[in-house]
């Protein structure tokens, strides 16, 4: 069939899954599938599941275009993912050349963070907001920023990266070369280090009241409160944003956040300020990937 210039896939790629769908302009979902990421993660690996996957999301070649979010940045023309510091291998991988010809789909690359934060600010969260800090708390910590409206990228597209920031200079050493990093606290390794289980379990006893549970959640939100802390100070955003894989136990770390930041942010800097889940849950990242898909790719006049 021929391709439709009104439908574009969407692709998350983490550490541990693959998410993609398909999309109308409008972001309704078409299609959509899940896989677990290749262990271990080596470009061509995944570039291998990738073109396995969009075939399985859209078997016909309805969409023309393809969005990737990777966890790294990646160059300004979304072409090479410079580097994805907890996948091996991923540096100076230009993903989009290696793909567009497999495809037969013209491809564009982005921070997966930034993508996540595209579709809140399209159809989640953050409708509505023109300032806003989303982190994903995953397997490692991502994030992107709005700026009166535009997304914040920073020199040569490398920003932004709030889980890299350094909240304890004497803390674990991060895959980045920082030591300390608000990574170390708030990722799903970071949890694991205060519960050694799985955190979906955490959450379940969490809300049956269990009184270990809601300590390490607490502990957790403490954590990821002094590096929010951090973030607000920079960027006085009006409304902070967190996902991923953990922002399911949201309700129980939240509180501790907010007071974290309370404390440590002095009133002029958060007056006003939210702090919440994200809306779209783990979805967030797929769809902000198709809509940068349409916003590069379409506005350009790309065809198959």
């Amino acid at each position: 069939m021929a391709t439709d210039l009104a439908q574009f896939i969407g692709v998350d790629l983490g550490g541990t899954a693959i998410k993609l769908g398909r999309f109308d302009q409008q972001g309704h979902l078409l299609a959509e599938t899940e896989l677990p990421t290749p262990q271990p993660s080596v470009p061509g690996a995944v570039t291998v599941a990738l073109c396995e996957a969009i075939e399985t999301v859209d078997p016909n070649h309805h969409a023309a275009f393809v969005g990737v979010g990777l966890p790294g940045p990646m160059d300004a023309e979304g072409r090479v993912a410079r580097v994805c510091i907890n996948l091996p291998g991923w540096l100076e991988v230009p993903l989009a050349d290696w793909l567009e010809p497999r495809l037969n789909r013209h491809v564009t690359l982005a921070n997966d963070g930034n993508c996540a934060l595209v579709g809140e600010a399209w159809q989640g969260a953050a409708q509505d907001f023109q300032n806003v800090v989303l982190l994903t708390l995953g397997t490692g910590v991502g994030g992107g920023v709005m700026l009166g409206g535009q997304l914040f990228v920073g020199h040569n597209g490398a920003a932004a990266e709030p889980g890299l920031i350094g909240v304890d200079s004497e803390g674990p050493s991060c895959n980045s070369g920082n030591q300390g990093s608000l990574e170390q606290y708030a990722s799903i390794g970071a949890l694991q280090r205060l519960w050694a289980g799985d955190p979906e379990e955490l959450s379940e006893r969490a809300a049956s009241g269990d009184r270990e549970a809601l300590e390490i959640w607490e502990t957790y939100g403490r954590k990821l409160g002094v590096g929010i802390s951090s973030l607000v100070y920079v960027f006085t955003p009006q409304l902070v944003l967190v996902g991923g894989g953990l922002a399911g136990g949201a309700i129980h770390f939240l509180p501790a956040v907010r007071q974290e930041v309370e404390k440590r942010v002095q009133a002029v800097s958060r007056e006003g300020l939210q702090i919440r889940s994200c809306a779209l849950g783990n979805g967030a990242g797929r769809l902000g990937a198709a809509r940068l898909a349409l916003q590069r790719l379409l506005s350009v006049g790309n065809a198959p």
